[in-house]
This record gives C-alpha cells, sequence and structure tokens, in this order.
C-alpha cells in the first residue's frame, strides 16, 4: 500500500536536470510491498518523448534525480526504503491508474555510500 508524503496541495518544487529540460515533484509515495519498502518519486516533465534517442537522456536525469534530488529528500524526511523508483511523465498522472496517453519512464536504484546504483529491474 502506497501513501504520500508530498501531497497535490503542496506548492511544486522544480529541479534542474542534466537535459535542461523543467521538470517538477508530483509526488513522494512510501510502497510497503512486503519484503522491501520502495520510495518513489514521481516528477512531470512535460518534454519528455517515447523518442528512443531520448532514452539516453531520460535516463541521465532519472540518475541526477535520484543523486540530488531523492537521497538529499531521504535524509531530510529521515524516510528509509530498499529501493528508490524516480519516474518521469509528461503529464500529472494517478499512481496505480492507467493513462494510455500520458509519456512515462522509471528506473529503480539503490542507495549506496551516497550513491544511486541502477537496479534494471
Amino acid at each position: 500500500m502506497a501513501f504520500a508524503l508530498l501531497l497535490a496541495a503542496t506548492p511544486v518544487w522544480s529541479f534542474e536536470v542534466p537535459s535542461g529540460q523543467p521538470v517538477d515533484l508530483q509526488e513522494v509515495l512510501i510502497d510497503d510491498l512486503g519484503d522491501e519498502i520502495w520510495l518513489r518519486f514521481r516528477f512531470v516533465a512535460p518534454k519528455i518523448s517515447r523518442d528512443d534517442a531520448m532514452a539516453e537522456v531520460n535516463a541521465q536525469d532519472m540518475l541526477h534525480l535520484c543523486q540530488e534530488t531523492a537521497l538529499t529528500y531521504i535524509s531530510d524526511f529521515e524516510l528509509d526504503g530498499d529501493v528508490i523508483v524516480v519516474s518521469l511523465a509528461d503529464r500529472p498522472t494517478e499512481f496505480g491508474v492507467a493513462d494510455p496517453d500520458a509519456t512515462q519512464f522509471f528506473e529503480a536504484f539503490r542507495a549506496d555510500n551516497g550513491s544511486c546504483i541502477w537496479e534494471g529491474y
């Protein structure tokens, strides 16, 4: 069961990423999956596309968001989790609800000595 730490009424937090595209934090969810706690950082990046040429750019942006935003957020709010999931969507979406019109990308990481290590699920 996931629950949100950052609600829609919270002012939007904007972040810089290597690609230079605009990125806002939609919400942070804590998802208890039984054996693991997943911390989900859901970002809105209106300029992402499904173009395969952008895959590496999106991956770099998500790694950057994990290292520079998620790890700081986890420390500041004293969260504990096993997996960090960073997602980018071209529009706000409801967690767990299919939206075939939305473009979305997800990457999973584990924190290790102050760095995000790609999990490759």
